[in-house]
């Protein structure tokens, strides 16, 4: 029970008078323990409001052992520690506790604000202008017709709150530096430094120390960059960008974007970001419109250099029997000319280049991720079928041809499969596989077996449009060609 203050004050008051104690308990309706617990205190200051800790005797000859519990766990990985309910439940199995359940969660909840670092919690940064903030986003999208899984790359100037991404497919070295390169294109300039976590590929962290990837290393030299690295686990630490990756897939991806391929969706991810970016109503820290404070970092920032940075990783690969190279755990069809090769394999962010014969370009393959069929083109079939064209009938490309090209094909000898093949492939590395084989298609269905030269032409017009659609018209070439006078 408290004594009211009034109460403690004639307490006092009485006894400085020299009133008998005895007395003053009779007056005042208190007791002599009372009369004589304020009559003798020496400090009347106020205390702070904090309640009385609670008696737990359930956990009488137990607190000991859920503090080595818990000094154990500061060795084990953030997601394999003991929770509360975790102590409890081994308490009853193992120490036969009988106590309830909400002591041991006080007990955990004493021990761990006790032990709490002065670094925890969050601290009020401020951000130079041209410093930008990294990160990684999950997203899903419908891409011709398959929902799959992507990264939504996220780029932030905290100095003025703007927002940039793209989508990507993976979050490998390649991918980053290229994400980022699209991003500075689009802002127009370079950020001074960029800050980034482990997760990002950029670098990994190892016993605290981050040693940079090589591609990522070249990637800031060419932008002419410095980085720094935080902890993944302290998101306050880059809390703009980790906040901007909510924002925008709330934002940009609900509802789940559907387009034939990824291009069109990150389209509108730079349409939308910049039109955030320009709404008045987007802020940055201290109030001010983000498009107003935006360009002090842009003056804080470098220009772009006149070359874009290729991102690629180089590899030197062997190739297998049949000509596969096998890149990241995927097989990609150089070719089978190329078998039991060692070839040299440029990984980008879309694409996976093969060389031969100090850089002599054997294919270029779109890339892609996890498990499936090996990538191939029908490309790169064609010069082991243009050596042995007998093995046309049993080749994976007659996939690629309509049946009426495949079916005049069929029934060519040898030395006329050879040269339709041979004038395919040369037309395809100018106008691309299909209008080569639809040039080729024209010519046989002409009675003709085209040549290189008439093929080239043929597949040119193609690509370029019909004659009367804007393209030009190369007809008077394909005259030439046939022995034609003008």
């Amino acid at each position: 029970m408290t004594v009211p203050l009034q109460t403690q004050h004639d307490i006092r008051e009485m006894d400085a008078r020299g009133v008998p104690r005895a007395r003053i308990a009779r007056e005042l309706g208190v007791s002599r323990n009372t009369v004589a617990k304020y009559a003798d205190m020496e400090d009347m200051s106020p205390a702070p409001p904090f309640p009385a800790a609670r008696p737990r005797p359930s956990l009488a000859g137990h607190e000991e052992w859920i503090d080595s519990v818990l000094a154990g766990d500061l060795g084990a990985p953030r997601k394999q520690r003991h929770t509360a309910r975790r102590i409890y439940d081994r308490m009853v199995s193992e120490r036969g506790y009988e106590g309830s359940y909400s002591s041991v969660c006080r007990h955990v909840a004493e021990w761990r604000r006790g032990r709490a670092s002065a670094g925890d919690g969050f601290l009020e940064l401020e951000w130079a202008p041209g410093t930008a903030q990294a990160d990684y986003g999950n997203f899903e999208a419908v891409l011709a017709g398959r929902r799959i899984a992507l990264k939504l790359l996220v780029l932030t100037l905290p100095h003025s709150n703007a927002r940039f991404c793209v989508a990507g497919m993976a979050e490998r070295a390649e991918c980053l530096c290229d994400g980022l390169r699209e991003i500075f294109e689009q802002v127009g300039r370079a950020p001074s430094t960029l800050v980034l976590d482990n997760a990002t590929e950029a670098g990994r962290r190892l016993r605290g120390v981050v040693t940079e990837s090589d591609l990522f290393s070249r990637f800031r030299a060419h932008y002419r960059c410095s980085s720094r690295y935080c902890n993944p686990y302290s998101g306050h630490e880059k809390g703009s960008v980790e906040n901007a990756v909510g924002f925008l897939r709330r934002n940009l991806l609900v509802p789940v974007p559907e387009a034939p391929s990824l291009a069109e969706p990150d389209a509108g991810l730079a349409a939308g970001c910049a039109r955030i970016n320009a709404d008045p109503s987007s802020r940055c820290r201290d109030g001010r419109p983000v498009s107003e404070a935006m360009a002090e970092d842009l003056a804080a920032m470098a220009a772009l250099p006149a070359t874009p940075f290729d991102a690629v990783r180089w590899l030197s690969c062997k190739s297998d029997g049949r000509g596969h190279v096998a890149v990241d755990g995927r097989l990609y069809l150089a070719g089978p000319a190329w078998h039991d090769r060692r070839l040299t394999v440029g990984v980008r962010a879309a694409t996976v280049e093969v060389l031969a014969d100090r850089g002599r370009r054997v294919a270029e393959l779109p890339r892609a991720f996890g498990e499936g069929e090996p990538v191939r083109s029908p490309l790169s079939l064609v010069p082991a079928l243009v050596a042995r064209p007998r093995a046309f009938g049993e080749s994976p490309i007659r996939r690629d041809m309509p049946p009426a090209l495949v079916e005049a094909i069929d029934r060519l000898d040898a030395t006329g499969r050879r040269r339709v093949l041979r004038a395919i492939s040369r037309a395809a590395e100018s106008s691309g596989f299909a209008a080569a084989r639809g040039a080729a298609a024209r010519a046989l269905s002409a009675g003709r077996v085209p040549g290189d030269a008439e093929a080239d032409m043929a597949a040119r017009r193609i690509a370029a449009g019909e004659p009367g659609r804007g393209g030009a018209d190369l007809s008077v070439y394909d005259g030439l060609v046939r022995g034609e006078a003008l």
